[in-house]
């Protein structure tokens, strides 16, 4: 009785696995389709949060005429890095005019994401390129979302013929149809081995 269990339980846990290949081969994909932006403010105070806001809204504006001709992910990226020294420009008039004397550090890195829920969207675990923007000591909560293709600020109609355009059709189910929460849980927590690992050997 006891072999028949465990037997019972190795094949569940080999069926969720297999059933997992697919699913993780698609997050994978979205990783490399995705370019994104993460801005951390100087502290969790409320002025220092405020401000990481008011430069996430003048990067974006900045930002949505260099990406206006970007065809994929690879041009966005190739974009904002050829944009950089005028969006870290931007990002510290953004900080002077509201009465901060803050550094800013402007970037283009790959780094690992837990699964975010953004509204109607999904993106899964893992390893993206983005472009990461620094204020003062960095120590405060972040803002995070996606810049290529462009659903930060969009409407949800605008959003959804975006993500259409950029993503096949399984990567769309993932990031906006996918019910599955405990499929993301498993993504992230190979992602973050995975990541772990990486860091460990780096």
């Amino acid at each position: 009785m006891k072999l028949w269990l465990k037997s019972l339980c190795f094949a569940f846990v080999v069926c969720v696995l297999y059933s997992m290949i697919p699913f993780h081969a698609e997050c994978r994909d979205i990783s490399e389709d995705t370019f994104r932006l993460h801005i951390l403010a100087n502290s969790d105070s409320e002025t220092d949060q405020v401000l990481k806001l008011q430069v996430r809204d003048a990067i974006l504006t900045y930002t949505q005429a260099v990406l206006a001709t970007a065809s994929d992910k690879n041009s966005a990226e190739a974009e904002i890095r050829h944009a950089l020294p005028q969006i870290t420009e931007k990002a510290r008039q953004t900080v002077k005019q509201n009465g901060f004397a803050y550094p800013v550090k402007a970037e283009v890195t790959r780094m690992y994401f837990d699964t975010r829920y953004y509204e109607d969207y999904t993106l899964p675990a893992g390893m993206y390129d983005a472009l990461r923007i620094s204020i003062g000591e960095a120590k405060g909560h972040n803002w995070w979302c996606v810049m290529y293709p462009s659903i930060c600020v969009s409407a949800a109609e605008e959003r959804d013929n975006r993500a259409r355009e950029v993503y096949s059709d399984g990567e769309y189910h993932v990031v906006r149809d996918e019910p599955c929460q405990y499929k993301f849980r498993i993504v992230e927590w190979f992602e973050r081995l995975q990541a772990f690992i990486q860091q460990a050997s780096s």
